[in-house]
């Protein structure tokens, strides 16, 4: 009866050290999923990526809309 007891003990202590060992796991893999330093980073990134994207696609269609407006600027800073 006292080597069953000791077993018991035995099983009760290795639970105990593996329920603590998953609950300080999941604790580890809460605090990284919660984990948002680089977020802000890479929305800015892709934000500043769709402004260039848009200007890039802008300065093309009105190309010549421009030119037109930059040599009547550069005519006018001339003329002065």
């Amino acid at each position: 009866m006292n080597q069953w007891k000791r077993a018991m003990e035995t099983v009760g202590a290795w639970r105990k050290k593996a329920r603590s060992a998953m609950a300080s796991n999941a604790l580890r893999m809460r605090a990284k999923m919660e984990d948002t330093a680089g977020q802000g980073t890479t929305e800015y990134a892709i934000l500043v990526g769709v402004l260039v994207v848009i200007a890039i696609i802008a300065i093309t269609a009105f190309r010549p809309n421009i030119e037109a407006l930059w040599t009547a600027i550069t005519e006018g800073i001339n003329g002065l």
